[in-house]
């Protein structure tokens, strides 16, 4: 088979399988209250475990991923991952009591956290580097338009159907990308067996699991609770333990000496940056929508429509234009867009016109189509094919860790402003002028933390111009020769020379 028809076997396989898990990570939360209602004596705090169990879960194996692919093999992996995806998402239909809906969550995400760092590797193998922006932009439509679509399906089930449907919907899917990519992907040769790096291990369960714990709980037990207090240590002395075991012995968990090449280095950094920018900021809408405004999770769903629309419509276009131009000048115009769209939204009122909002909403999704990938392809732009697995493993996890501290200081500078949302006192519900207050505080809140916003994707907006391409140089490869059968059957390629080009 040749390899032109195989790089497009590889990015169908993993689109779908990202697809199924990003969608995950936000169909959850619209059905919060829901599940509160249907798992009786279950309280906010504890419902709110359903949805932290399952970023912790993402943020542990994440980063052990890339080290387990290359013992056992990509494909392997890949698919076993989808697996207890789809497992964990059938038990969560059936879950009797919350505390097992919590665990089968677990599974759910100890199944997810694999699937895109290995896919990202998968698909970077696969095409060549004068078209990974292009494939890369196709993977980034799942990775934008399945979070947003994920509320809408969610709401409609609630409203109109059964929430149990929102774990029932992975099952198919989940079936259908294993088929897919049982019969399409090719399995690589595992590396040499390496030593099992145990004390690298501990230290990234403990450090990503108790960091995301913290961030995850913050802003409800708030930051100077005791339990969030150490939670944060155990986090970050963790943290600096792993750091220090990976970079004193040669066979590590992850290559933490990555971060000596220069492009891994700032699209790292970006990334870090970009994702309290962009979806730090994102739970912040439905917020407005459903608090402010009164709109249903249905309605709410629909009105981030556009968004999902832009953004999986700018995401490949902005990838095939990074393949000719480089990532520079989208990056910087989309950080202009951003910034500006963002000093908009902080402008929000109780009667903001609503062809106003969706249009502000559309333009925020082109801009973040612009963005949110680059980086990510910037920091793999000179990793070679055997190092993929860990390096995509490093990049995810870290950025999940960000994307968790963005959520958290972000709804900490809205509750701070809000306080608690009135409730019922003695079967009596509050009056209109305790709503009234709320409303305005909260709207405060909301403004403060898109002015936040605004401030780091400055930030982002700086770093941008250190990235390669136009009107500076450009990473251009040299054509690449015919790859030999057994190199194709095994998915490897070896890393071509780069040669720069004005």
């Amino acid at each position: 088979m040749k390899s032109w028809a195989y790089k497009w076997q590889v990015l169908v396989s993993v689109v779908f399988g990202t697809f199924m898990v990003m969608m995950d990570a936000t169909v959850v939360n619209v059905a919060l209250p829901k599940l509160q209602e249907v798992f009786a004596g279950g309280n906010v705090a504890q419902v709110q475990w359903v949805i932290s169990a399952y970023t912790m879960a993402l943020g542990i194996v994440t980063p052990i991923s890339g080290f387990i692919a290359d013992r056992y093999g990509i494909k392997r992996l890949y698919l076993l991952s989808l697996a207890a995806f789809t497992v964990g998402s059938a038990l969560c239909a059936i879950a009797p009591s919350l505390p097992l809906l919590i665990l089968f969550r677990v599974i759910q995400g100890v199944g997810g956290g694999s699937v895109i760092p290995l896919g990202t590797a998968m698909l970077f193998s696969a095409f060549p580097r004068e078209e990974r922006g292009m494939a890369y932009g196709f993977f980034g439509m799942a990775l934008v338009v399945a979070p947003a679509l994920g509320p809408l399906l969610s709401g409609f089930f609630i409203e109109y159907l059964d929430w149990k449907l929102i774990f029932l919907i992975n099952i198919p899917i989940g079936l259908t990308g294993i088929f897919i990519g049982w019969r399409l992907l090719k399995q690589s040769i595992p590396e040499a067996k390496q030593r099992l790096d145990s004390w690298g291990i501990l230290t990234s369960v403990l450090a990503f699991g108790f960091l995301l714990y913290a961030f995850s709980s913050a802003e409800q037990d708030g930051w100077t609770s005791p339990t969030i207090l150490i939670s944060m240590a155990v986090g970050v002395i963790s943290l600096l333990a792993f750091i220090a075991i990976e970079l004193a012995q040669r066979e590590t968990l992850v290559d933490l000496r990555l971060f000596r090449k220069y492009h891994f280095l700032i699209g790292n950094f970006l990334g870090w940056v970009s994702v309290i920018a962009l979806f730090g900021a994102e739970f912040l809408l439905p917020l407005y929508l459903q608090i402010i405004r009164g709109r249903s999770a249905l309605e709410t769903g629909f009105m981030l429509l556009p968004l999902a629309i832009a953004s999986g419509i700018a995401v490949p276009l902005a990838g095939k234009i990074s393949d000719k131009i480089g990532a520079r000048p989208l990056v910087v115009v989309g950080y202009l867009i951003l910034i500006f769209n963002t000093w908009q939204f902080s402008q929000l009122s109780f009667d903001t016109s609503i062809p106003y909002l969706l249009l502000l909403i559309t333009i925020r999704g082109l801009s973040l189509g612009m963005i949110v990938q680059i980086p990510q392809q910037v920091a793999l732009l000179d990793i070679e094919p055997l190092a993929l697995p860990r390096a995509s493993s490093l990049v995810s996890s870290s950025r999940l860790v960000f994307q968790s501290l963005g959520v958290a200081v972000l709804g900490t500078i809205v509750s701070s402003a809000a306080g608690q949302q009135p409730a019922f006192t003695g079967g009596t519900p509050p009056g209109p002028a305790v709503i009234a207050a709320f409303h305005a505080d909260f709207l405060q809140g909301l403004q403060n933390a898109y002015i936040a916003t605004m401030l780091v994707g400055i930030v982002a907006l700086i770093i941008s111009f250190f990235l390669p391409g136009w009107p500076g140089k450009v990473l251009r490869p040299r054509p690449e020769a015919e790859l030999p059968e057994e190199a194709e059957n095994t998915n490897k390629r070896e890393p071509q020379p780069l040669e720069r080009e004005s």
